[in-house]
């Protein structure tokens, strides 16, 4: 059985995420999707958060188990038999980073392949700095996220707010 890994950070989880889990899905018979810590990062929602709302997006999904991890992507690869990573663009200047990266990747497991999918037409210009600056304003996000992420995002600035005043 080939298995698959979707690694990021999903701060927070956006349509265009679920577009490419859900894509990926179909593709491999498990696919893991791997939330990374991250703290150079410095993410809005804590590791358990962003692993919360991946599991309640994902909940329906037979094939896709949802993991945290630290470190080195190759080592939680490895530890989970990943014979793929999923990686996603959704411009040029995606891409160079994502091919940079997937060589890097390739040195460090050789035995492991990246495949590229971009996410649909609509979901193109998604980005989880975007849903964050846009939530932080108090704009509207329920075009990028789930309800559930939608919540959070303004339980997260309704919480900084008041702690700001």
């Amino acid at each position: 059985m080939v298995i698959a890994t979707y690694p990021g950070t999903f701060d927070p989880l956006t349509r265009g995420h679920l577009d490419l889990i859900r894509r990926a899905a179909k593709l491999f018979p498990k696919l893991i999707v791997a939330c990374a810590e991250s703290k150079r990062k410095h993410t809005l929602f804590t590791l358990e958060e962003r692993l919360e709302m991946i599991q309640n997006a994902t909940a329906e999904m037979s094939n896709v188990e949802v993991y945290g991890f630290t470190g080195l992507l190759a080592t939680f690869v490895r530890e989970h038999h990943s014979q793929c990573i999923i990686r996603g663009a959704r411009a040029v200047s995606d891409f160079e980073y994502e091919f940079q990266m997937a060589g890097m990747n390739q040195i460090l497991m050789p035995e492991v392949d990246t495949l590229f999918l971009t996410p649909a037409e609509q979901y193109q210009f998604v980005s989880g700095s975007f849903v964050r600056e846009i939530a932080s304003m108090g704009g509207d996000v329920s075009g990028f996220v789930t309800d559930d992420v939608a919540s959070h995002l303004r339980n997260k600035f309704v919480a900084f707010k008041q702690s700001s005043d």
